[in-house]
């Protein structure tokens, strides 16, 4: 019955000229031809299909039939029938309109969603490509049109981290990606092999965009295999190589945009891109600095005059970028990346003018963001051990104009701890090795006043920062013993003091007070634990969750401990004062 309805259909169409043909026409046309397929008359809408007679009506009406038939493919899993539905595929897309097929195609890659997004484009890349071919017009726009609609489905589908996900691929990425880069080759063959067609401009500007949005996604996040035997069977690596390629293929090699790194006209800037499009540059300059740099993608094309404090300012901004983001798998390759133009760079040589660009000021706060609120320990202990590093490779003065950035930023009582230690460690170099201004004398006396005080007197919340008063207390001991007082090297003697005011006896009453409240605290924790009431426990000025007594008695004892810690590092400076102190003026008695 539907083969008949058809043939019927096409027999009245036969006799129209085409621009005779009605709305009503492509109508019954689309549903008697589904029905067809539906049926299972796949031989006889064939013959129909390559009937000669036909050749008009199935150019101007037949790309409705591709639709049904590309549904049938998806669902249909025997053999036979799918050779039926191949067969139909490709003459539809031999005989019809190809600015009919190419919109047709495109709307049924866009309706899928997740493991079914693979499916169609794995089906319909070939025919696509083959349609885009055909057209004689706009076809940069046919193929731009083609890869951002291929490439906004494939950014919704997740992207595999382990060798194992890699391996199963279970939504298809990894696939699609191969699949997509002979999708575009010849696409790129035709820019590349015919460089004096104006009208291959436009087209090389599209596939522009096309590998900054893949740099972006899915290249920003992908994990990659080690680079081993593995490396080569790696998709996402192959894909990441491809799509490097492409760029130099069509004139826009990694080198080139190194040397255009810090100009005011930048590569990409004769793109007519969107606003949103602009937006992504920044992340797709960063995960190519990363594969060409960490994984080294095509890294021996760079230039060897290129020095390693250059290559370093070229990636500090890219550096920033992944920093800034919260998924483990971007933020870990701005560590990577970091660590990469460190090692090239010999230690006290990074000239102290650089901390004068904004992100060599901003990494290192992003250092200290994820060493203090990533989950992740492995990686709060390689944000560390990455800012020490670059600590190490800063001149005395970029050294001193980081320590003073951090004390005023860092807000965490352990990063603060960190730079005091550090501090100590360049006042060390200066009394064993050679004199350095900027940790001595009046330099030195400034950076200490960041170090030597309690932000809040008295009334600072000793626990919360104790690692910092700790780092402040064995800095000042380590000080008071370490320079004379008679022929003071640091200037700390004539500033004591200051430091007594501002400081040691705040620091007295703040213990007293402290240890008078949580003593309180545990008799209280302690009548309660003899009534079995419940009750809440105030530490470091929050209260404490519901928990058993012998466990809060046991924080409260903690806090206590600390306490006296600190108290037993206070005597101690203190006693080291006043025998020096006192020596000082039995010698100046000694003198009159």
């Amino acid at each position: 019955m539907a083969v008949e309805e058809l043939q019927s259909i096409i027999k009245r169409c036969q006799i129209l000229e085409e621009h005779d043909f009605k709305e009503e026409d492509f109508g019954l046309f689309q549903l008697a031809g589904q029905r067809c397929i539906e049926e299972g008359h796949t031989d006889q809408l064939i013959a129909i299909i390559q009937n000669e007679k036909n050749k008009v009506i199935i150019k101007t009406m037949g790309w409705n039939l591709v639709g049904p038939v590309v549904r049938c493919l998806l669902w249909n899993d025997e053999d036979d029938k799918r050779k039926g539905y191949f067969l139909m595929l490709d003459l539809l897309v031999k005989l019809c309109n190809p600015k009919e097929l190419l919109l047709g195609l495109l709307e049924l890659i866009e309706e899928p969603s997740g493991k079914q997004i693979s499916q169609i484009i794995l089906l319909l890349l070939q025919p696509l490509q083959t349609v885009i071919q055909k057209l004689r017009n706009n076809k940069a726009y046919s193929v731009g049109l083609a890869l951002s609609t291929l490439w906004s489905q494939l950014s919704l589908l997740p992207v595999p981290y382990s060798k194992e996900q890699i391996q199963t691929d279970d939504y298809g990425l990894c696939q699609c990606c191969t699949a997509l880069i002979e999708f575009t080759k010849p696409f790129v063959e035709e820019v590349t092999n015919d460089k004096e067609n104006k009208e291959n401009e436009k087209l090389k500007d599209e596939l522009l965009k096309f590998c900054f949005k893949s740099l972006k996604c899915p290249l920003l996040t992908a994990q990659f295999l080690e680079q081993s035997e593995e490396a080569g069977s790696d998709p996402l690596r192959c894909f990441a190589c491809e799509i490097i390629g492409f760029l130099s293929a069509i004139g826009h090699p990694f080198p080139k945009i190194i040397f255009n790194h810090g100009r005011k006209k930048k590569t990409w800037d004769y793109l007519e891109v969107e606003e949103e499009e602009d937006k992504q540059l920044a992340d797709s300059m960063a995960s190519l600095a990363y594969l060409v740099f960490v994984q080294g993608i095509s890294i021996d094309q760079l230039p060897m005059v290129l020095s390693p404090s250059y290559l370093l300012q070229f990636n500090m901004g890219h550096i920033e970028v992944f920093l800034q983001r919260t998924e483990e798998s971007v933020f870990s390759k701005g560590l990577e990346l970091l660590e990469n133009g460190l090692l090239r760079i010999e230690d006290n040589s990074l000239l102290y003018q650089y901390l004068e660009i904004k992100s060599f000021l901003t990494v290192p706060q992003g250092l200290v963001k994820v060493m203090t609120l990533c989950p992740i320990e492995t990686l709060r202990k390689k944000s560390l051990a990455m800012l020490q590093l670059y600590i190490n490779k800063l001149d005395s003065q970029g050294k001193y104009t980081l320590f003073r950035c951090l004390l005023n930023t860092s807000n965490h009582s352990g990063v603060e701890a960190f730079i005091i230690q550090n501090i100590k460690n360049q006042i060390d170099l200066s009394f064993k090795k050679t004199y350095n201004k900027w940790f001595t004398g009046p330099q030195l006396i400034s950076l200490l006043d960041l170090v030597l005080f309690l932000p809040e007197g008295a009334e600072t919340d000793l626990l919360q920062n104790s690692d910092r008063i700790m780092a402040s207390l064995n800095l000042l001991r380590y000080l008071v013993i370490k320079d004379n007082e008679n022929n003071s090297q640091t200037g700390l003697w004539a500033e004591l003091g200051k430091i007594e005011n501002n400081f040691l006896k705040p620091l007295h009453t703040g213990l007293n007070m402290s240890k008078a409240h949580y003593e309180a605290e545990i008799k209280n924790s302690q009548a309660v634990q003899k009534s079995k009431d419940l009750c809440s426990v105030t530490v470091g000025g929050e209260e404490i969750p519901n928990m058993p007594p012998e466990m809060q008695l046991k924080v409260l004892h903690s806090a206590l401990f600390t306490f006296d810690l600190i108290e037993s590092v206070l005597a101690r400076v203190e006693e080291l004062i006043e025998i020096k102190t006192k020596s000082t003026s039995q010698e100046n008695v000694g003198i009159k």
